[in-house]
């Protein structure tokens, strides 16, 4: 049985799929990006990687061959070990190996399993449809600046005006009249301040009246507003393990919660297993950042699973 096309499927809805006693392929979504040096644009896609650490069975990639295939979940573990065997002996007779849609696998000097993916397939959804395509390079024209001859100046000479000797008079007259008619406006506008000055005490006081009248019962008062704050969920769990016995499961519970994490254990999945996870995170990114770290110094078979629990 060729598993790769199944894998193939799962790697469309899952970020993680196992393959028991062989690794797993991760799946990392990559933005939508451009090479400035071939004027390409490439849409959103998955990267796909490999890790070879993680190599506990659970049970996603048996229970989707069981179902598609229509058999039992023991004949499509079976299938699995089997084709990892086929895998395993291409390795090292050919020193590589290819699954279709998904990668090339090789050995390097040092004899260290090395996993180049396909470039051929995009696994996020979201980006169906969407093909890589280059653009003509935009060729922005020059601005010619235009230079033009100035006009001479022409020198203006204002001409000599003759004075009239009436018109002094006149001006004198204008002003006589301009400082009689300030005067009077500067006594109509005090006389307006001292009106308004006179009806603002007045209803300054009936304004102290009314407040010392008053009383601070409120007949009808506004009903209470109950705040509601959305909690935030949490999607992304780090697992640590899934136990046959329950108080095996309970022992690493205990043991992570002593270590400083946020851990729990959660409800048993469909095969019976007890899952113990080491905490629960709201992005994709913050799971992964510590899912690797946790990999790196004390469980590299811890695995992220997706769910709202």
């Amino acid at each position: 049985m060729k598993i790769e096309h199944y894998i193939s499927q799962l790697l469309y809805r899952h970020q993680c799929v196992v393959v028991p006693g062989f690794g797993a392929f991760l799946t990392e979504i990559q933005s939508a990006h451009l090479n400035a040096n071939t004027n390409s644009f490439y849409p959103p896609k998955k990267l796909i990687s490999f890790n070879p650490h993680i190599k506990n069975n659970d049970g996603l990639l048996a229970n989707h061959i069981a179902l598609s295939e229509k058999t039992t979940y023991q004949t499509a573990n079976i299938a699995i070990e089997s084709e990892v065997v086929n895998w395993k002996q291409f390795l090292q007779l050919n020193e590589r190996f290819l699954l279709k849609n998904i990668g090339e696998f090789s050995v390097n000097a040092e004899r260290n399993v090395v996993f180049a993916p396909s470039e051929n397939t995009n696994y996020l959804m979201e980006s169906f449809g969407l093909n890589s395509f280059v653009s003509p390079i935009i060729r922005r024209e020059k601005q010619i600046e235009i230079i033009t001859e100035e006009k001479q100046a022409i020198e203006f000479i204002p001409e000599e005006r003759r004075t009239r000797p009436y018109l002094k008079y006149a001006a004198i007259f204008v002003l006589a009249l301009s400082v009689s008619g300030s005067v009077g406006y500067k006594l109509y506008q005090n006389k307006i301040a001292e009106d308004t000055l006179i009806v603002e005490t007045a209803v300054q006081k009936q304004v102290q009246n009314k407040i010392q009248e008053a009383t601070f019962f409120i007949e009808n008062p506004i009903p209470a507003v109950t705040l509601t704050v959305k909690e935030e969920k949490l999607s992304y769990h780090i697992v640590a393990g899934a136990f046959r016995k329950e108080t095996n499961a309970q022992k690493i519970y205990e043991q992570l919660i002593k270590e400083g994490f946020n851990a729990r254990r959660i409800e048993p999945n469909k095969h019976g297993l007890f899952p113990v996870i080491y905490g629960s995170y709201s992005t994709y990114e913050e799971a992964q950042k510590v899912k690797l770290d946790i990999n790196k110094t004390s469980n590299p078979d811890a695995w992220l699973l997706i769910k709202e629990l």
